[in-house]
């Protein structure tokens, strides 16, 4: 066991997960920094997760082709290069330019990390553990990070300004690339792929690798909808607006603690089978937030659906690392991540714009028919995965 790797990697997830939840964290001070208005704010969360979709593919194939090492570096002083440029950032061009850099680090940052997780926590657990569970364990460390960073975020740019919090944070970041240097990347390395283009081809011409990231497609929608209109189904059935936001963070922090249970709990050879449990559940939860007319069932139901999603994604990543570094070769690990992100990112940006269209022409609860469908597409494609 590397204890650097491991240090590393949790200082790396918890780094990844504050940058994910950045922009919405400071979207206020930013929006009145530079003096913009609502559009132009989302304009710049849109630039974010839009580069990500194409750059989680290339930072795969240049973790593939030139070194996991190298790849990881240069995401960290991007990140770092970031939150300087938007510290300093008076206009909207130069935090666009800050947020593009954002999108770049970060998608080259969770390729990485994502391929090292068997590595960097696996001996943590018990002899014989899944991959899952590394993936699980790993993903709960993000979303602490991520639910860090608005308290600190706020807390910080109260005490000591806009400016010296994002060098702050910039800081923070170094730590985690100083143990990169530390970290022994021999037994890491892995024989690059002799053409690329014959990589890429394979994992699109391979059934199982599609059926896995199509069922990310599917997945990501139902998360990114259900953690954005669950206060409205809760307002709507009558809840004020402080305990329907007391109850989302109560839905955060069940989803990221659901993970941490899953990463010690997760037994050996029965991925397949959990994967087709969560999602049954998952059509369950969504055609009853869809038909309910109870403040008490919508929010239990809310609360469930946030146990029975949290497990899915590591779930489905163990899946395709574990199939691609054995059937296909460990050459292509950083291509596929790459792959299933590229999609993935498609399903986070288009799902909230379809089930906002339904909402508009029947109601937010009415849209989560819309989930409701996507559920069972993934249901659907976890049973083809099965069988492959």
């Amino acid at each position: 066991m590397d204890v650097y790797l491991t240090v590393m990697q949790i200082f790396g997830l918890t780094v990844a997960g504050m940058c994910h939840a950045l922009l919405g964290s400071v979207k206020v001070p930013l929006a009145k920094k530079l003096q913009i208005k609502e559009d132009r704010v989302g304009g710049l969360l849109s630039a974010f997760g839009f580069t990500t979709i194409p750059m989680a593919f290339a930072a795969g194939i240049f973790a593939d082709a030139f070194g996991r090492q190298l790849v990881i570096i240069t995401a960290f002083l991007m990140l770092i290069a970031s939150l300087l440029v938007l510290s300093r950032a008076s206009k909207y061009a130069s935090a666009l330019v800050a947020v593009l850099l954002l999108g770049v680090g970060w998608s080259a940052l969770v390729n990485v990390l994502n391929v090292l997780q068997g590595d960097a926590f696996l001996p943590l657990f018990r002899d014989g553990a899944p991959l899952s569970s590394a993936m699980n364990f790993g993903d709960f460390i993000f979303g602490m990070g991520a639910f860090i960073m608005p308290i600190a975020s706020a807390f910080m740019i109260l005490k000591i300004q806009f400016r010296k919090t994002f060098i702050s944070f910039a800081f923070l970041i170094a730590m985690p690339l100083l143990f990169v240097f530390l970290v022994d990347w021999q037994p890491l390395i892995i024989e690059s792929a002799e053409n690329s283009s014959l990589g890429i081809g394979t994992l699109l011409a391979d059934q199982k690798v599609l059926i896995l990231c199509l069922a990310f497609f599917f997945y990501v929608g139902i998360e990114a909808c259900t953690a954005l209109w669950a206060t409205t189904l809760m307002i709507d059935q009558g809840m004020s607006i402080r305990r329907a936001t007391t109850f989302l963070s109560v839905f955060w922090l069940t989803f990221t603690a659901a993970r941490l249970v899953a990463a010690f709990l997760m037994p050996a050879g029965m991925d397949i089978p959990v994967l087709k449990a969560l999602a049954l559940g998952c059509i369950l939860c969504t055609v009853v937030l869809a038909l309910s007319r109870s403040e008490l069932t919508t929010l239990i139901t809310i609360i469930i659906i946030a146990l029975v999603m949290a497990p899915i994604f590591p779930i489905l990543i163990a899946q395709l690392l574990g199939y691609v570094n054995t059937e296909l070769g460990p050459e292509l690990g950083g291509r596929s991540v790459g792959l299933f992100f590229s999609i993935g990112g498609f399903g986070w940006a288009l799902a909230p714009l379809l089930l906002g269209k339904v909402a508009i022409r029947f109601s937010v609860q009415k849209a989560f028919f819309v989930l409701a469908s996507s559920a069972i597409c993934l249901t659907i494609l976890v049973v083809m995965a099965a069988t492959e």
